[in-house]
């Protein structure tokens, strides 16, 4: 993108912020609804497609164009949330939220491990934080380095004003897997959003029948802090958020492929259950891939 298409994204966010969280709930709702509907316009979009038609078992061209529309309007919604959030009372959601299998965090607490929360992008993900933050006090997360800078400043200042720990994947002053090796010693709870590997340090994996890549990090953090692994999915329910911990993955064998296709295969099912919230606008699986991102994954192996 140029540096202007860059820009330009910036100040559209910027507006976002700024004027949805002005306009009364129904009028932001319809808006977004609407957005969603000219998206599906002509089938949706290709990768979106090819995502869905992987996860129900179809080729491309077979994907209900009902689930192609749920999926938008599930994906409008969350960046609807994510415009009004800040500005909603987090205490009152912190009442009103209801996750399930939050024990299985709390027992990592009272244990003082700290908790590797791993997530795929689902739901409202960042509902869930703020949930956690208000009935915990504390969340670690790790945010992509977005073009241009000051778009990357404004998603962290976004989920700072959430109450999250916001540590950049790269050009920070430390390392970020050292600095969340630190807060989970610190018994500190981590959330990772765990599905697409965005360094080419992942391993790869099967995940619907297909390979993959996905991170390391979430496994290798469990493993040598001795923190549990949590999956943890999101999803839209009504009108309101459905949140789960699941139990912890196994990690005694010490072996990030298997622990991290343990994970995948969590985040299987759990998409299966609720394909249309699954926001995956990207190349997931390696055959989406173009040819010199293959080249460069195969190098860095």
């Amino acid at each position: 993108m140029s540096a202007l298409g860059d820009q330009l994204t910036d100040w559209g966010y910027a507006a976002g912020w700024r004027v949805v969280r002005a306009l009364p709930d129904t009028v932001a709702r319809n808006a977004f609804d609407a957005g969603a509907r000219y998206a599906a316009r002509g089938g949706g979009p290709a990768q979106l497609r090819k995502n869905l038609a992987r996860v129900i078992g179809v080729a491309p061209a077979e994907v209900p164009g009902e689930l192609m529309r749920a999926s938008l309007a599930s994906y409008a919604r969350y960046w609807r949330e994510a415009f009004r959030l800040p500005a909603m009372d987090h205490r009152k959601l912190g009442r009103e939220l209801t996750v399930t299998g939050i024990e299985h965090v709390w027992e990592a607490v009272e244990a003082g491990t700290g908790a590797v929360a791993a997530l795929p992008h689902s739901g409202n993900w960042d509902m869930a934080g703020v949930w956690l933050v208000q009935n915990h006090g504390a969340l670690t997360t790790v945010a992509e380095r977005l073009r241009p800078e000051s778009l990357f400043n404004r998603f962290v200042a976004y989920r700072e004003s959430l109450g999250f720990e916001v540590i950049p994947l790269s050009g920070g002053e430390r390392p970020p897997y050292e600095l969340l090796r630190e807060r989970l010693r610190e018994n500190r709870v981590v959330c990772l959003m765990a599905e697409r590997d965005l360094t080419r340090q992942g391993v790869q994996v099967d995940f619907f029948g297909e390979p993959t890549r996905m991170p390391a990090g979430p496994a290798k953090l469990a493993c040598e802090t001795g923190a549990p692994l949590l999956p943890t999915h999101c999803w839209f329910d009504g009108d309101g958020w459905g949140m789960q911990v699941f139990p912890p993955i196994d990690t005694s064998s010490g072996d990030l492929t298997v622990i991290t296709q343990a994970l995948a295969d969590r985040f299987a099912v759990n998409i299966a259950a609720h394909p249309e919230d699954w926001h995956m606008m990207q190349p997931q699986w390696i055959a989406d891939l173009s040819d010199a991102r293959r080249a460069r994954l195969a190098g860095a192996g």
